[in-house]
């Protein structure tokens, strides 16, 4: 729990309710509270995201999803048309 809220007893709580509605309108709150809950989806969306892309550039290492066979057959392979052409 948020340790700030932890503080509010239940008439500050009432309060601020109150003073939301003077403020918003009893109309606007049920749309600011949804255009909220959007926002946090569509960020943890995000942040799944991309945590599994970094979870994926980690498993296949420095190489870019190239294993270390494959590049040594192909720097090899590179060598020898170098060679030829010289």
């Amino acid at each position: 729990m948020n340790m700030s809220l932890a503080f509010l007893n239940g008439m500050e709580m009432v309060g601020i309710v109150i003073l939301l509605v003077i403020l918003f309108g009893a109309k606007k709150i049920p749309e600011l509270a949804r255009g909220l809950g959007q926002g946090l989806k569509e960020f943890k969306k995000s942040t799944k995201e991309i945590q599994t892309s970094l979870d994926g550039s980690d498993s296949s290492g420095p190489t870019g999803g190239v294993s270390s066979r494959d590049s040594s057959e192909t720097t090899s392979a590179a060598k020898a048309d170098a060679t030829k052409r010289a």
